[in-house]
């Protein structure tokens, strides 16, 4: 993952996206919070609304009670004409104070819509005394009244009022919307029951409940309906659904709410919050219906709002990674990969300076910081070559002394013995060997080192006759390849002087070289004593700290590996890490050392 979309995503993670979550998470608290506050008030709403009912037909019930106290009720049914007991006539001359006063309460009564009463124990014919009258309403006949379920629960009320709300029982109350109140009537000196007290009250109070509470700023969203038990709109303020049964789901929360309860739900395929309240003393519920879409209007434009700003967040975001960042991340990968140009050596690469900020000063810093290490590899180089040389030019002063002694005794001992042609061998073999070590070229062709190497060997062969033997095997197309001089002779004087060390046997050397692919392989193999693997740590440098104790358990071993080191730092120092010597010994088993350095000729560039 690059800067960038490292920056972009930590900008994600750590503004946006809490952002976004603290946003969440404070709506969906609104939201829970709406719909608590709001049930709260809806149910302190239908509680309001269920005690302003309960007073309009408790004030009904203490009228007819008054009227049952003064036997105004008993009078009408047992009067002989209860036709002459309707208390809407105009003249009451007949009646006695009391009736007067109670037919005068119950005429200016502006809720009394009907009232009439069932006499138990009167004929068929006049079973029924009308008190108020009602234009085409027909009273259901007292024999059906009997067999109606209501009859036996007012006689089991014994007196108690029973309230029955509009449309439960229409064919005892008719079609319009008014609350009928059914009593049983008792004569007051020996309790004998004499007949049924029917008494309807317009809905005008309750339409005012309802019109007074829905103009409330709060609640103009909101419809309230009356509810029996069974699911039945008894009334409905706006008359749409009045009549009609609820929602099988609405009904079954209606048959678990014990007092008060509210729910979101449903209602005519709109998401609504629904609560109820039970009315204690009668068999109807007070429900009240709001849209959760009002409700919650003002939390959905915060959303709205809010859903809005992340985008523009976003957007700034995107906006500011595309034109700041891309700047400041794509200089610093220019940067990075002119340090990979650096790694891999190109000394030479440089960062185009621009701008005028901290980015620019970041450029000139890694410029300055590549010039430095440039000019303190170049000096390293020079203290590197120099320190070749220098170990190169002690090879060389340890080998001349010793070999042109050993020469010059050979070319003696000849000289003693006659041996002129082999004296004249022996010295052009020698001049040829100071020829090639004096020169000042460090490179030269593979013919020329392998001339010289062959003149060494043929050298130490005639004072090592029975010692070893020598096999040189390279091709003729590898010798105008360039190679550093005094390569391959300390590696074959290595195996001469302390390859063949104490062996009872003659020792074999073998030089072969090839070519692969774009390098050359030169091999030097014999058939001694070996090395031990401190000994190849202590050559190869492997292991600093095992050089030093291998030289100071063994003084002999430096100088034993002193060639080989040589030529084997000469070798990486030049061509670099992956070339030089790779060395395969073990004790008793003789060594192979390889040569490894690129195929170039005289002309070529490496």
């Amino acid at each position: 993952m690059n800067l960038r979309i490292k920056l972009f995503t930590a900008f994600l993670g750590l503004v946006i996206i809490p952002m976004f979550l603290l946003g969440l998470i404070t709506f969906l608290v609104t939201f829970n919070s709406i719909e608590s506050k709001y049930s709260e008030q809806a149910e302190y709403s239908l509680k309001a609304i269920g005690y302003s009912i309960k007073s309009i037909l408790h004030e009904m019930d203490n009228v007819t009670d008054n009227g049952i106290a003064k036997g105004v009720f008993q009078e009408a049914l047992t009067s002989k004409d209860p036709d002459s007991q309707d208390l809407t006539a105009a003249s009451q001359l007949e009646l006695n104070a009391n009736q007067r006063n109670f037919r005068t309460l119950l005429y200016n009564h502006p809720a009394i819509d009907y009232a009439f009463l069932y006499n138990i124990h009167g004929n068929m014919s006049s079973n029924v005394v009308t008190l108020f009258n009602k234009e085409d309403f027909k009273t259901l006949p007292y024999e059906q009244f009997k067999e109606h379920p209501l009859y036996e629960e007012v006689m089991e009320l014994n007196g108690v009022p029973k309230w029955i709300a509009p449309h439960e029982y229409p064919e005892l109350t008719g079609s319009e919307n008014v609350f009928t109140q059914i009593r049983l009537i008792k004569e007051l000196s020996h309790f004998k029951r004499v007949g049924v007290l029917v008494v309807q009250i317009k809905n005008w109070e309750v339409e005012k409940i309802f019109q007074n509470l829905t103009l409330g700023s709060n609640m103009q969203d909101t419809r309230f309906f009356l509810v029996n038990s069974k699911g039945q709109v008894l009334y409905d303020y706006e008359s749409e659904l009045t009549g009609q049964t609820l929602q099988p789901s609405i009904q079954k929360k209606l048959d678990s709410a014990k007092n008060s309860l509210s729910f979101k739900a449903r209602f005519n395929g709109e998401e609504s919050v629904i609560s109820i309240y039970n009315l204690e003393e009668y068999s109807w519920k007070l429900v009240s219906v709001t849209s959760w879409d009002y409700l919650s209007q003002e939390v959905t434009t915060f959303a709205k709002w809010f859903i809005a700003i992340i985008l523009v967040c976003v957007l700034t975001a995107m906006l500011f990674n595309l034109l700041f960042m891309n700047r400041i991340t794509g200089t610093i990968g220019v940067i990075v990969r002119f340090m990979r140009k650096v790694e891999d050596g190109d000394f030479g690469a440089r960062v185009d300076e621009k701008g005028d900020d901290e980015l620019l000063l970041l450029q000139q810093g890694f410029n300055n910081q590549v010039e430095k290490i440039n000019l303190l590899f170049e000096q390293v180089k020079r203290e590197q070559q120099q320190k070749a040389n220098a170990e190169l030019r002690v090879l060389q002063a340890q080998i001349k002394p010793h070999f042109l002694f050993n020469t010059l005794e050979s070319i003696n001992v000849l000289a003693v013995q006659n041996e002129g042609r082999k004296v004249s061998e022996m010295v052009l073999r020698l001049a040829s060997i100071l020829r090639i070590s004096i020169q000042d070229k460090e490179e030269i062709p593979l013919s020329l080192e392998i001339e010289h190497l062959r003149n060494y060997l043929e050298i130490q062969k005639f004072r090592f006759d029975e010692l070893f033997d020598y096999e040189i095997d390279v091709p003729p197309g590898m010798m105008n390849c360039k190679l550093l001089k005094l390569t391959l002779q300390p590696l074959v004087e290595n195996s001469i002087q302390h390859g063949f060390e104490g062996i009872a046997y003659k020792g074999i050397i073998k030089v072969t070289g090839f070519i692969e692919g774009d390098r050359i392989l030169l091999r030097v193999e014999d058939n001694g004593i070996g090395m031990s693997s401190e000994q190849l740590a202590s050559i190869q440098y492997a292991d600093p700290d095992a050089k030093e104790r291998t030289a100071a358990s063994r003084p002999s071993d430096e100088r034993r590996g002193l060639g080989l080191r040589s030529v084997y730092d000469r070798l990486r120092f030049q061509y670099g890490s992956k070339y030089g010597l790779f060395i395969c010994s073990q004790p008793g088993h003789g060594t192979i050392i390889q040569c490894v350095i690129p195929k170039y000729e005289l002309g070529d560039k490496i």
